[in-house]
């Protein structure tokens, strides 16, 4: 008999716990939750976004819960025909917030649901906003705006799920690896070639500089040899007048001069040897008083 009643009273408790279990439920300070009866909203109850402990009618009403923070959406590698015919790899993701939870539930379910339905979304706009966009455009010019385009449309689009779009962003946007290897060496081909021209170039233009140098020397060496000729012509003769005005001033001093000139021509020291009569004119300043004999005896070397 005491064990039939531990044994019941054990059930009740046991039942009781599960009633209790049940019938409270948790919210945190991230979440919110969706009270459902039966599959259908509780009239005045439908959305719990106080934090804390709360309660509902056990295997009857039903708490799910969604959160309410921003949450991210990664979506694969895609790829997209630009404007110009470029294929582009996009790489873009967004941010959403929940902003009708029961339309959310009613929509897509669950979190998941979302996830697959907002991909969809954003792959759909990402392709139709950057088709009408070429490349210089999607990567350079307008991608801020372009972003703004796809975030504005795919927020249309997510209304109906009760979503709030609030940032789309496109985080990478490069050609295939098979394109961009062909663009690159098309690139070291074309960067090859105008290295090639601007090494002619500069050939051309070297040599072109250095027969001008050359020109240059051969006109300035002539010029200067015509002006040395000329400057030494001149000198030439100033001094055939000079001698010539002092031959007309004096004879008798021009002809000294000149016999002292020949003096020193003629009779430089070392190997020179002269045989003459001491009596010739040549030798008419070493005599006596202006042109007597040498003395006897005396030997010109």
């Amino acid at each position: 008999m005491k064990n039939l009643s531990a044994f019941i009273i054990a059930a009740l408790i046991a039942v009781f716990a599960l009633v209790a279990s049940g019938a409270i439920y948790t919210v945190t300070q991230t979440q919110q939750a969706l009270l459902l009866r039966f599959g259908e909203p509780v009239p005045g109850r439908t959305l719990v976004t106080e934090p804390g402990l709360h309660f509902k009618m056990p295997f009857i009403e039903t708490a799910i819960f969604l959160d309410r923070r921003i949450l991210d959406l990664e979506t694969p590698k895609q790829e997209v025909l630009a404007a110009d015919n470029n294929r582009i790899e996009v790489d873009a993701f967004l941010r959403y917030r929940i902003v009708d939870p029961l339309r959310f539930y009613q929509s897509v379910g669950s979190m998941e649901g979302a996830s697959r339905q907002l991909a969809n979304v954003l792959n759909s706009a990402v392709r139709r906003v950057l088709g009408e966009a070429n490349m210089q455009q999607i990567v350079r010019d307008q991608r801020a705006q372009l972003m703004v385009k796809i975030r504005e449309q795919v927020d249309g689009e997510a209304t109906k799920f009760g979503v709030q779009i609030t940032d789309v962003r496109i985080r990478r946007a490069d050609l295939p690896r098979q394109i961009s290897e062909k663009v690159f060496s098309r690139m070291q081909t074309e960067r090859a070639r105008e290295a090639s021209e601007f090494r002619a170039q500069g050939s051309e233009q070297a040599q072109r500089i250095t027969a001008k140098a050359d020109r240059d020397v051969v006109v300035l060496r002539a010029q200067a040899q015509q002006q040395a000729e000329q400057t030494r012509g001149e000198g030439d003769a100033e001094r055939n007048r000079i001698f010539a005005e002092a031959f007309g001033k004096d004879p008798e001093f021009f002809s000294f001069y000149r016999s002292m000139q020949a003096y020193e021509t003629g009779l430089k020291s070392g190997e020179t040897r002269l045989v003459m009569s001491p009596t010739s004119d040549f030798f008419k300043y070493f005599t006596k008083s202006g042109g007597g004999p040498l003395p006897s005896g005396s030997k010109a070397q």
